[in-house]
């Protein structure tokens, strides 16, 4: 008897006699177990037991240690047939709990990343699926091919399990992208019209509203709704009625669960009045955040289907595996899709005479996805893992593939196994030879699969994108030189050239104005090496000189052939690595995604900096990371402030690494430092020089203030970042005291004596607020000072002083408000912190008036996060419990705090229980 038939026998009589209580006692028998009792080495009983997994006879039972279970025995137990495709369990009870209940597994079950990355999002998803009576609208967030669209199906198919829809209610999809430049027409196809509603409407027509009354409206890119049609969307939502185009009342009705998609900032890109409607925003990790575990259950997943479809297995190669994972990055899931598709036509094309399975190996790669393998190398603890996750290689099999939805928009409408077996019967009829058939299918493939996955292309966002960082008329002449380069190159330039370009002369015409000059200490080759593009870049710096009117130096002729020769490369090897690190939960990231997705490069790592973590843990990270991406060029620490900034000479210290370290990181800065490390393969020096005084890529325009005006000036390491944010709250201090404008300009420290010099020149300076006392004779505010009031008033007594005209009556504390309602928009998901402020402001003023006693701004910001995180337990009912002896809650500070609480039953319809009370008392004594 085989080994294997040996193990499935041992396992099927241990599990034939296991109860139900027994099962959830043991919950299977482990590869030690089975190897001791028949004498085989753990690893080979480990091997075997995962192949009976795969042909569907065993199932296994992921933990410490991993178990296994005979399968007929486990469908015998709970009396259901298990899904074909589930192939291993998260514990035992997942299954035998929910078949006992004679329940179907959740839809949310399938998705990859259910119970790790994806299982906050799913909760969210649920609690708004759930919430009463009709639900809570949703706003999906996520990069391009990140599964938006997956999961707000997979919302639809959860809503009708748990009967909140009917079976067949409607799920309908539109992309808002599709007649975002036509505002009528889109307006036309959500809500309809009626006849002779604008030319052309010669019927009356049913709008998506109408079509997905009783269920769910699915609006893909919903930032491209104009205002107005944001304005008829939260309308509807508030009450459930609408009017087609061309009607005048509101009386039109539709139950409809709304749920929209955007790959944009929704603080940016939506109406807040909008976003108030919608208050569960759920956002999909990127690819590259997923942990490593998904990442490879994402490619098994990927290559079932192609396995489904050719049905064949598919074989492939751990380096493969990892030069796939390596090589999907800004496209996300959906360009990781594509390269799957690619590789398998491929590797059919290469099996289509044998019965044998499809081979896919790392030297049958494309470059573009073998370049991944390289980008992976600077990951070493991914790479670690993933070597323990995939020892060798994969093989899948065409059964066990699960559909998640009936239509994916990222499924080719064709089937490309079909195609390519009907070509190579053609060409073979015509006695073309194996490697030519080969040679001329492989193009065929490529072109069926850029042309349907083109479609998801972002060029026009990332267009935009581009256009808040370089002037319009820059990066139309950066496409002007893009097709001249491409007619006399014969080559197809990517948008990583164009956008690289685009901010080569933006930061050359910068250079003009100031009369600085670019250097670089390994140009001398570049017209040896690269003759045709040279000729390209001297025709190029005669249309700069003809359009802009000015001389362009040979040095930048130089870095134009360099740019044109080196721009389809973006591998990170032998370059200097560039590290993001800014404090906040996602600042850092937000700046690299910019720069991965418009240069299209790797080089680059980005380390979020939450705040309540020491320096500590992150100097370690950064260490690591430095240690990672490194490759004998040394590395560049991009960071906002603070402890940060002493980081560089300590990490060389520990590493010897050489590194610089350049403070007030902006997402300019970032793209700057990328393009010459990646592009112009400038040495460490090079690049930290030329970037200390580096403001961005559009001209440097002095704010200029009126004579005769006074100015407040507010002081930070740089006059961008953290000194914008403090300029917007010193204006909004002074706009409350005062109607007559007061100037605030930012200015940062660098060069703080003599911008203040040249400020002072035509206006006198009446107060400055920072970090740093610049020793004026005009007062000096502290940070600590504006935070703990002192500084408020003392901005409002001069404020009046200078301008003798005041708004007649108190206001309320700017700082706090400022401060709480920032904190707010990260804590709360379902009150709007913009509506609840106010009432809190309001709280609090009760409790002083009532303690007769002025809190101190700490006090009043403690208070308030406090209370608002109450409320909020209150709104979903999970309200805190209080633990601690009640006897010694002070009965007089309680009933104070009891009287002030009324506000919320008066003005939210909210009623705090006692025991989230007694703790707001607690703050008192």
């Amino acid at each position: 008897m085989k080994r294997i038939d040996k193990i499935y026998n041992y396992v099927k009589e241990k599990s034939e006699n296991v109860s139900m209580d027994k099962l959830k006692e043991i919950g299977g028998f482990s590869a030690q177990e089975i190897g001791e009792d028949l004498n085989i080495l753990r690893n080979n009983a480990s091997k075997e037991l995962n192949e009976l997994c795969r042909m569907r006879k065993l199932i296994k039972i992921k933990g410490r240690p991993v178990l296994y279970f005979h399968r007929n025995s486990l469908e015998n137990l709970i009396q259901k047939k298990i899904p074909e495709e589930i192939l291993e369990l998260e514990n035992i009870s997942e299954i035998t709990g929910k078949y006992e209940a004679n329940q179907e597994i959740s839809p949310f079950h399938y998705l990859i990343g259910a119970e790790n990355s994806l299982k906050n999002q799913i909760e969210q998803a649920k609690a708004a699926i759930l919430y009463p009576p009709n639900g809570l609208h949703t706003l999906i967030v996520g990069q391009t091919g990140v599964g938006k669209t997956l999961f707000a199906n997979m919302m639809y198919n959860y809503a009708r399990y748990i009967d909140k829809l009917s079976k067949d209610a409607p799920f309908v999809v539109f992309n808002c992208a599709d007649y975002y430049n036509n505002p009528q027409l889109l307006l036309s196809h959500i809500f309809g019209h009626i006849k002779g509603a604008f030319t052309g409407a010669d019927t009356e027509k049913q709008g998506l509203v109408e079509k997905a009354n009783g269920g769910i409206l699915f609006l893909d890119e919903i930032h491209r709704l104009p205002p107005e049609g944001q304005e008829m969307l939260f309308y509807f939502m508030d009450t459930g009625t609408y009017n087609k185009l061309g009607e005048t009342e509101r009386k039109r009705k539709a139950n409809v669960f709304i749920i929209g998609a955007t790959t944009e900032d929704p603080a940016s890109a939506l109406l807040k009045t909008f976003i108030r409607r919608i208050p569960i925003t759920i956002t999909i990790p990127n690819f590259d955040e997923r942990p490593m575990e998904d990442k490879v259950d994402i490619i098994k997943h990927l290559l079932s289907n192609e396995a489904h479809r050719v049905n064949k297995a598919i074989k492939i190669s751990s380096e493969a595996v990892k030069a796939l994972i390596g090589s999907t990055s800004y496209g996300n899931i959906g360009q990781l899709k594509s390269n799957i598709q690619l590789i398998c036509a491929k590797g059919f094309l290469n099996s289509i005479n044998t019965d044998n399975c499809i081979e896919i190996d790392f030297k049958t790669l494309p470059n573009n996805i073998k370049n991944g393998l390289i980008s992976m190398g600077a990951r070493r603890k991914e790479s670690e893992e993933l070597w323990r996750l995939v020892p060798s290689h994969l093989v899948i099999t065409p059964q066990g593939y699960k559909e998640l939805i009936e239509e994916d928009p990222y499924e080719p409408p064709f089937n490309l196994y079909k195609i390519i077996e009907d070509k190579a019967a053609v060409l073979r009829e015509e006695g073309m030879d194996n490697e030519s058939i080969n040679k001329f299918i492989t193009t065929d493939i490529n072109v069926h699969i850029k042309c349907f996955y083109d479609k998801f292309k972002t060029d026009g966002k990332n267009r935009e994108r581009i256009l808040k960082i370089v002037d319009n008329d820059i990066l139309a002449f950066a496409e002007e030189v893009q097709k001249v380069a491409e007619e006399r190159l014969n080559r197809k330039f990517t948008d990583r050239f164009l956008y690289a370009l685009s901010l080569h002369l933006s930061a050359f015409f910068n250079r003009i104005q100031k009369k600085t000059e670019l250097k670089h200490t390994n140009v001398d080759s570049i017209v040896e090496d690269n003759p045709k593009e040279y000729k390209v870049a001297v025709e190029v710096k005669t249309m700069i000189e003809e359009r802009f009117k000015i001389k362009v130096p040979k040095p930048e002729v130089m870095y134009l052939t360099l740019l044109l020769s080196s721009a389809g490369d973006t591998t990170n090897t032998g370059r200097v690595a560039v590290i993001v690190a800014a404090h906040g939960n996602s600042t850092a990231s937000s700046m690299v995604g910019v720069v991965k997705k418009l240069l299209e490069d790797e080089n680059v790592e980005a380390i979020d900096m939450p705040l309540e973590v020491s320096p500590k843990e992150i100097l370690e990270k950064i260490t690591e990371k430095v240690k990672e991406r490194e490759r004998g060029k040394g590395a560049l620490i991009l960071v906002d402030m603070g402890s940060l900034t002493g980081f560089g000479s300590i990490i060389t210290e520990k590493t010897g690494i050489e590194t610089r370290t350049l403070e007030m990181v902006s997402t300019p800065l970032v793209l700057e430092a990328v393009r010459k490390s990646s592009i112009f393969e400038m040495d460490l020096d090079s690049i930290y020089n030329s970037l200390k005084d580096f403001k961005g890529y559009t001209s440097q325009i002095e704010e200029k203030v009126k004579p005769g005006e006074g100015v407040i000036v507010t002081l930070c390491t740089t006059g961008e970042g953290a000194a914008l944010k403090l300029k917007k709250l010193v204006e909004d201090i002074v706009r409350n005291v005062s109607e007559k404008p007061v100037k605030i300009v930012p200015i940062g420290i660098k060069n703080m004596k003599e911008d203040l010099d040249k400020i002072a020149e035509e206006q006198p300076i009446l107060a400055t607020v920072g970090a740093i006392n610049p020793k004026i004779e005009a007062p000096f505010i502290s940070l600590e000072n504006l935070i703990n009031g002192d500084g408020e008033n003392i901005i409002k007594n001069i404020v009046r002083g200078h301008n003798k005209q005041d708004k007649g009556h108190e206001q309320q504390n700017i700082v706090v408000k400022e401060l709480c309602e920032d904190s707010l928009k990260q804590f709360l998901t379902y009150l709007n912190p913009e509506k609840i402020i106010s009432v809190l402001i309001e709280f609090v003023s009760v409790l002083e008036k009532s303690f007769e006693k002025e809190f101190s701004n700490s006090m009043k910001i403690r208070l308030m996060l406090h209370t608002a995180c109450a409320l909020e337990r209150m709104v979903i009912k999970d309200g805190l419990e209080y633990k601690y002896d009640k006897e010694k809650i002070h009965r007089d500070m309680l009933k104070v705090v009891k009287g002030a609480c009324d506000i919320f039953k008066e003005k939210l319809n909210i009623q705090l229980t006692e025991d989230e009370i007694y703790y707001i008392v607690e703050m008192f004594m």
